[in-house]
């Protein structure tokens, strides 16, 4: 097992998994620096969402290891995983999932309620986003009542009102038209360096790329491209144990 660099926030080496037999992800490294801001591009099926749910302790590889700030994701059990998704992670999907029986301003606090935050201060937070995503005259609403781009616009206040760590981003502008879209990557952007949030975004639209520190590419599972040395350090070291 060879140990991250310390300069990584997010570590991940030789990841391999598959789906019903299909490969999804074979042999990916990479790693992501505090306040980074990485783009992750590849065609549909290029195993974009797989390494994005490796790298987030959603899915456990079959094989390679998964490093947050030193700890070893990838040995942890499931109960510890919940929790670091719950306190240090965020996750915007490219298909809003809110709680259909909470208004929109519940929605976005929801990860502050669940710390254990007073109602009054989560509100106050949640209320902040949805103002400066445009929503917050939806606050009182319920997903039903909203507009497919509005009930996004509350999953990305969801999952930036707790200052996550790391935020997880899967295609998160696909449902907005394009003016739309710019002001939830200027806001997200933003939000990410006023903050120092680390940003893996899963994306198709080369709009999202310009605006990442770095982007990295997959082509049927594999990355394409030239490796940081750091990250070429740890494939030559597994190459050698093997």
């Amino acid at each position: 097992m060879v140990a991250p660099p310390d300069n990584d926030v997010l570590w991940a080496r030789s990841l391999q998994h598959s789906h019903n037999g299909s490969p999804a992800l074979s042999g990916v490294s990479l790693g992501v620096r505090e306040g980074e801001i990485l783009a992750v591009s590849g065609a549909r099926g290029s195993g974009k969402t797989t390494l994005l749910r490796c790298l987030s302790g959603q899915l456990v590889p079959e094989e390679g290891e998964v490093w947050f700030n030193s700890t070893a994701v990838h040995t942890m059990p499931p109960s510890l995983r919940e929790r670091l998704r719950r306190d240090r992670f965020g996750w915007i999907d490219s298909d809003p999932v809110l709680v259909p029986e909470l208004t929109a301003w519940e929605n976005a606090a929801l990860p502050l309620l669940l710390r254990g935050s007073s109602r009054r201060a989560a509100k106050a937070a949640a209320m902040e986003w949805l103002e400066r995503l445009d929503i917050g005259m939806c606050a009182r609403k319920r997903p039903h009542a909203l507009l497919q781009s509005q009930r996004q616009r509350v999953a990305v206040a969801r999952a930036l009102v707790s200052t996550p760590s790391v935020l997880f981003a899967d295609e998160p502008t696909a449902p907005l038209y394009a003016a739309e879209r710019a002001q939830v990557l200027r806001t997200l952007t933003t939000a990410a360096r006023s903050h120092r949030i680390t940003v893996i975004l899963a994306t198709l639209d080369d709009e999202v790329s310009t605006l990442a520190d770095r982007t990295v590419t997959l082509v049927d599972g594999h990355r394409v491209g030239a490796l940081r040395p750091t990250e070429a350090e740890g494939q030559a070291a597994c190459s050698l144990s093997v």
